[in-house]
């Protein structure tokens, strides 16, 4: 009824100028006819009958303006246009609404000065007192005057459907590609069933996309919406009508073991209520989750939530991403680029072509999202626009439209990004953790951490099956890179992305060895200033896994070891390096680790462990390292 309301309230409030009745009696007839069809819901018999009144009688002003507007309900824009003119051509004054109407049949149709001109001659005229009606006209008027700006300032934009490797001649759509690049999961609806598939990349080529997984698709319900991880191990989805869940749509999560999935499970209360949950877009460090909800304490229909993976493994009481993304219409589509900065969704609240546009946002340094900037025409359209995901290189946007000379219902396409438009640059690290002898996988924590912010990027456990993990790291920072088992000496490692950095992948095969008695490592996140002894507040993070691991071992002794290059006065050197290797030595001492357990030396220049004949050799000198003493 919500409808008819609508259309009624538009319809029947006309000054007396208006010719609301025909002298013509068939024409008479055929409308107080439609006007029944009308209160049953039975549009297209009512729209059948109001094309007979205005054929009937070309002077019935009021039958016009009905048709118009029962048109615009049913999208048929150019028939509505020709009834609004119609409507105008017979003079008199209609009542201000029927120029609201007329100015969507123009925002829906791309005829944005018309539509301009019809919703401003609204907004001057209109007297009533309905501050919603007032309100989306005055949004209207922002989009036409947005988009007649954009169509003279339009962006690059060349949608390329990719083709039979990964269309079909069924529904495919709502793309999601792993950071590495090599993934691709999609949803493909197959005579009603909405299902998972995965296509990977071989030679730089699409495999043949095959069924994700039978433990997570099924033939009874829909899978679809989901994002995945960054590293390809966990997948979000929506589900609905589910038995276990808690509203018409949850956001389901599956994990995966090995070579496989494991079984999806609903993410329960708080992110899932008896309202509509869907659309999630996880974080690049796994640790905030966002979403599209309904429920209440939104500042629109549908916005977008986020919630917080907290320390006990539970999410955080969902919150409202505020008043710098959503409005007091729908958001929709969330996708966070890998960058953990930059998020793209569609919305239909902020300035653009009509109907929902794409939009991006970036996270500032204060932690606050920048106003939305529309993607542009023709990106953006007066058609719909949603579901756009950015590769993980920022290069290529992928989205899913049935645009003409496609394979299939719906394809996914993908075209360059303007440059404006462009996330963050990242790179990762990639690779397999394995014991150094035997070769075995291992089950190893992987932890990323920003050293200038001491944020965690990334933290996850490698499969005892595999031994894989992928970090994403964003360019334009410090990186210290951690690997930890039970029994084995941990990993390190030190990545400076600083802005001369060129994008590029590291690959790497960690090799953890044994604790055993004479084994050294290398500490390589332990900073100090030149010529001091200091420790710097970015060595906090590789000093803590140190503590933890002698921590873990009760038994493990070692020999905190300081080096230098050969540059200087020896004395000088082995003092310097002595000094830092008591700073470590004090450091695990405040932390509770017994001191004899401890003993602390400095080397100076007597151990290189490259040639110091070049200033890269010489800052792999100067190090930091500890010897197993006894275990």
């Amino acid at each position: 009824m919500q409808k008819i309301t609508l259309i009624l309230f538009l319809l029947f409030l006309m000054p007396a100028v208006v010719a609301q009745t025909s002298s013509v009696k068939k024409a008479q007839g055929s409308f107080d006819k439609a006007q029944e069809y009308l209160k049953s819901n039975d549009f297209e018999q009512a729209a059948a009958l109001l094309e007979e009144a205005v054929k009937a009688d070309p002077s019935f002003q009021f039958a016009f303006i009905q048709l118009a507007d029962l048109s615009r309900r049913l999208k048929r824009y150019e028939r509505a246009k020709a009834s609004y003119m119609s409507a105008i051509a017979l003079g008199g004054n209609p009542d201000p609404r029927m120029y609201y109407g007329f100015a969507e049949v123009g925002i829906n149709t791309g005829d944005y000065t018309s539509a301009l001109k019809n919703i401003t001659y609204f907004i001057q005229n209109y007297k009533g007192t309905d501050p919603d009606f007032l309100n989306r006209a005055k949004k209207y008027q922002k989009d036409c005057e947005f988009a007649i700006e954009a169509l003279k300032k339009p962006v690059n934009y060349d949608p390329v459907n990719m083709g039979p490797e990964i269309n079909s001649v069924y529904r495919d759509y709502f793309p999601s590609v792993t950071a590495d690049g090599a993934q691709l999961i999609f949803s493909r609806n197959i005579n009603g069933n909405e299902d998972f598939f995965i296509s990977r990349m071989k030679d730089n080529a699409w495999g043949k996309p095959v069924p994700l997984s039978e433990k997570i698709n099924t033939t009874k319900y829909n899978e679809g919406a989901q994002s995945i991880s960054p590293d390809g191990m966990y997948l979000f989805f929506t589900g609905c009508n589910r038995p276990d869940g808690l509203g018409r749509c949850d956001i389901y999560l599956s994990h995966k073991e090995g070579k496989d999935w494991g079984a999806p499970f609903n993410l329960g209360a708080p992110i899932n209520t008896i309202y509509w949950e869907s659309q999630p877009a996880i974080s690049p460090d796994g640790s905030t989750l966002y979403f599209v909800s309904n429920r209440p304490g939104g500042l629109g229909g549908y916005d977008i939530w986020k919630s917080s993976l907290k320390a006990d493994g539970y999410w955080s009481q969902p919150e409202n991403l505020g008043p710098e993304i959503n409005t007091p219409y729908d958001e929709h589509t969330p996708f966070l680029h890998p960058d953990g900065k930059t998020l793209y969704f569609s919305s239909d609240g902020w300035p653009g072509m009509g109907n929902k546009d794409i939009f991006l946002s970036r996270l500032d340094e204060q932690g606050k999202w920048t106003i939305p900037e529309n993607l542009g025409y023709p990106i953006n359209t007066f058609n719909e626009e949603t579901g756009l995901i950015v590769t993980p290189d920022g290069n290529h946007a992928l989205f899913s439209s049935n645009l003409k000379g496609g394979l299939g219902d719906m394809d996914i396409y993908q075209f360059k990004m303007p440059d404006a438009k462009k996330p963050q640059p990242i790179t990762y690290v990639k690779g397999i953790v394995t014991d150094k002898e035997s070769k075995a996988f291992l089950e190893a924590h992987v932890q990323v951490v920003n050293l200038k912010t001491r944020k965690m990027v990334y933290q996850d456990y490698t499969s005892a099956a595999t031994g894989e993990f992928l970090a994403v790291m964003p360019l334009g920072e410090n990186y210290a890179f951690n690997v930890t088992a039970d029994g084995y000496l941990f990993y390190s490692e030190n990545y400076q992305l600083d802005s001369a950095y060129i994008s590029r992948p590291f690959l790497v095969a960690v090799g953890l060895e044994k604790l055993v008695n004479g084994k050294n490592m290398v500490l390589k996140n332990i900073f100090f200033n030149t010529n001091e002894y200091q420790l710097l507040p970015a060595s906090v993070t590789e000093l803590t896994t140190l503590a933890q691991l002698l921590t873990n071992n009760a038994t493990l002794h070692i020999e905190v070891q300081g080096h230098t290059d050969n540059v200087g006065n020896n004395l000088q050197n082995e003092k310097l390096s002595l000094q830092r290797a008591r700073s470590v030595y004090d450091y695990l001492i405040a932390n509770k680790i017994a001191p004899e357990r401890l003993t602390f030396k400095g080397y100076g220049e007597t151990k290189p462990v490259v040639s110091n004949d070049t200033e890269a050799g010489r800052k792999q000198n100067r190090r930091t390292s500890f010897v197993v003493t006894k275990i």
